[in-house]
């Protein structure tokens, strides 16, 4: 096979990268964006040159102007779609948020229209179903203290 036969049968997927933030009672943060009809987490694509983790924590900033550190990795997700193609997903452990972080957020006013905290059993009704397995799945693999490799949201053994 030649390098341009082998080149062209590499895969070439789109990444991105978010944060999960809980509250003291275990629920999640979640974001209305105005460009979806659905809530996500603060998370974006990964940018040229840009690793993962570099990529969370400047959406983060981007989406709600803090900067709080970012934890441990807790879920990849590979997420190929119809309409986008191949995507490898990353979510990072964004702890719990402070009463002052909290009152630093300012919101991306042309991206994000809102937030608040939701349990993960309502995360069903809030979002699409591949990303409510994915989020219930990386709080999973939080509270259990481990990263956990998923396809389309779902755990792979």
């Amino acid at each position: 096979m030649s390098e341009n036969e082998h080149e062209a049968k590499m895969a070439h997927p789109r990444m991105a990268s978010g944060a999960l933030f809980f509250d003291d009672r275990g629920q999640v943060l979640l974001l209305e964006p105005t460009y979806k009809d659905y809530r996500d987490i603060p998370g974006g694509y990964i940018e040229t040159g840009e690793s993962p983790l570099q990529a969370c924590m400047r959406e983060v900033r981007e989406e709600l102007g803090i900067t709080p550190v970012i934890g441990r990795l807790l879920a990849v997700d590979w997420a190929p779609s119809p309409a986008e193609g191949d995507k490898v997903l990353y979510i990072f452990d964004g702890g719990t948020l402070t009463a002052e972080l909290l009152d630093q957020i300012q919101l991306d006013q042309s991206e994000i229209r809102g937030y608040d905290y939701h349990s993960l059993n309502a995360v069903d009704s809030l979002t699409i179903p591949r990303l409510a397995r994915r989020i219930r799945a990386a709080a999973c693999a939080r509270q259990e203290g481990r990263v956990t490799y998923l396809e389309h949201g779902r755990e792979v053994d």
